[in-house]
């Protein structure tokens, strides 16, 4: 009970000093620094805490959920995934130069995350801490499947994430927060005991890049490309195209919401109208009188 206690203080205080951090930088910083460099770094630092190993997996998925909802409450939509910056990149919504500085962030960020996780294992301030710190120098790796199978989990994983972020991105927070916490969470029960369910390139490349079973190669297919061809399907699905390569619908037919209405034609000059048949010389309501010898 004392090295759990001492790992959620860690998580809690580590979560405390990203948020103290990132409110000192969005005073001090310029937007255009803060909004792309210094959030996307605190947000990486918290975003290793639940795979840091040594939970069980009813707390890991708990910490995962809070995790979720304490992000979207507090850290300002800074986004931690490469994907979805680049979602945002596809979707025209980010320019180049904005994309490749959160990139590079995020980057940074989880070797700074890597770096302090490993500095609390060193610190042996449990039993908990202490096995980790030796485990670390032979870590065992994520992918507990084969590397196709193991591609279309993430591929999977990431399709409905960056879906549900695209279909909630207008929604209130206080339904978007929960659905996508509640989704993540899901999916990492689901898609856990295959891949770990990361999808998400940075925090993979951390984790599990650097553990022995597979190659850079393996690992790359699998938490690299499977989670970009799953975001691309989600925006192509969504939106029928990629806005940033593409004007012209791929997918579905645009149509006009508004019909023009149908007008009859102009009769040409000169042009009379023909009578109809069995009216003519009679006037608009008149009855005809017939003969008593008429048939």
């Amino acid at each position: 009970m004392a090295g759990l206690n001492v790992s959620l203080s860690f998580f809690f205080a580590t979560f405390a000093l990203c948020e103290g951090a990132r409110r000192a930088s969005k005073a001090l910083l310029p937007v255009g620094a803060y909004e792309g460099f210094a959030r996307e770094v605190m947000r990486m630092l918290v975003e290793l805490g639940p795979w840091a190993r040594g939970f069980g997996p009813d707390l890991l998925l708990t910490l995962l959920f809070l995790l979720f909802l304490a992000h979207g409450a507090t850290l300002d939509g800074a986004l931690a995934n490469p994907t979805v910056s680049l979602q945002e990149f596809l979707m025209a919504e980010a320019s180049l130069p904005g994309t490749l500085l959160k990139l590079a962030a995020q980057g940074l960020g989880m070797q700074a995350a890597c770096t302090l996780t490993h500095l609390c294992w060193a610190w042996e301030l449990s039993d908990l801490h202490l096995l980790q710190s030796l485990m670390a120098q032979s870590c065992s790796s994520a992918l507990r499947t084969s590397v196709p199978h193991g591609a279309l989990v993430e591929a999977a994983c990431a399709f409905c994430f960056h879906l549900i972020l695209l279909h909630l991105r207008h929604s209130p927070p206080a339904y978007r927060v929960p659905a996508v916490a509640l989704l993540v969470t899901v999916m990492a029960y689901t898609a856990g005991p295959f891949t770990s369910a990361f999808f998400n390139p940075a925090l993979a490349t951390s984790v599990t890049f650097g553990c022995s079973g597979h190659t850079l190669l393996e690992y790359a297919q699998v938490y690299w490309l499977g989670p970009l061809t799953g975001m691309v399907l989600a925006v192509l699905l969504h939106q029928g195209r990629l806005p940033r390569l593409f004007q012209r619908n791929l997918f579905y037919s645009q149509k006009n919401k508004y019909r023009a209405p149908r007008g009859k034609p102009a009769l040409a000059s000169g042009d009379t109208q023909t009578p109809a048949k069995g009216s003519s010389g009679r006037e608009p309501g008149c009855r005809s009188v017939d003969g008593p010898h008429s048939s």
